[in-house]
């Protein structure tokens, strides 16, 4: 018998997102919105959806939020999503499948979507995430780049993914930069990470490069490839410089 399913989603001013996203999950049998006080239509929206939301500060802890996320949840199973991201159709109907299938955890497929461009190479490639699993198994650990723990066999769905519409324009997408910058830095502050300029602030950046523009062919995606090619050389600098300056100067000029 299929056992029941709760999709869990984190948001902050998402308007203009989480309804299709919550829409997409219409093969979940719970929808719970754990919320960083929007001031937005976010929550209303959610609501209107038959969304349970909770309000709860996110204080720069992804990991924390999501494994109160999880712990609201009543389903057997829990599917984890983001408001810039969709469930096509194939996904959906392979997720009910797994719902009565043995304890296992599963990896979907994303795809990144732009509405004028296409990057499908480089930092911007199809990626694997584990997002389908029973509540008891999962953890997720790490405050910035999260990783979900899972205390079962993980398998792959090759059926449909998730759609990711990651930037709409590139102040969101510089706003997501400048953040996660700065959560970088102040991660390898409180682990005592030793930090190099010229390794990690001249070279580093430039390997950066070199892999997602060539190694990962990102010079196939065009224009475009180059672009988000030299920003990601941009952001392994830029967290460094961050760092840098956060060990010896206390973050000051």
């Amino acid at each position: 018998m299929k056992k029941t399913i709760s999709a869990v989603l984190l948001t902050r001013n998402e308007e203009v997102n989480v309804e299709a996203c919550l829409k997409s999950c219409a093969f979940a049998d719970e929808l719970i919105v754990v919320d960083d006080g929007s001031t937005d239509r976010t929550v209303e929206i959610a609501r209107s959806l038959g969304a349970k939301v909770f309000n709860r500060a996110l204080a720069g802890d992804w990991a924390a939020q999501k494994n109160f996320a999880i712990a609201q949840a009543t389903g057997h199973w829990v599917f984890l999503i983001d408001a810039d991201e969709r469930v096509t159709p194939q996904l959906a109907e392979a997720l009910q499948r797994a719902a009565s299938e043995d304890d296992r955890a599963y990896e979907v497929q994303r795809h990144n979507a732009f509405r004028h461009i296409q990057v499908t190479h480089g930092i911007l490639r199809p990626d694997w995430v584990c997002r389908f699993m029973p509540k008891s198994t999962v953890t997720v650990h790490g405050q910035v780049h999260e990783e979900i723990r899972v205390s079962c066999q993980k398998v792959r769905i090759r059926e449909g993914g998730l759609t990711h519409y990651p930037y709409r324009n590139w102040k969101l997408y510089f706003n997501k930069f400048n953040t996660y910058t700065e959560l970088s830095a102040e991660k390898y502050l409180e682990r005592g990470k030793s930090v190099s300029f010229v390794k990690d602030i001249m070279l580093r950046p430039v390997w950066a490069f070199i892999k997602v523009y060539f190694i990962n062919r990102g010079f196939l995606d065009g224009k475009a490839g180059f672009i988000f090619s030299m920003n990601h050389a941009f952001y392994t600098m830029n967290k460094y410089v961050k760092y840098y300056f956060l060990k010896h100067y206390s973050g000051e000029l």
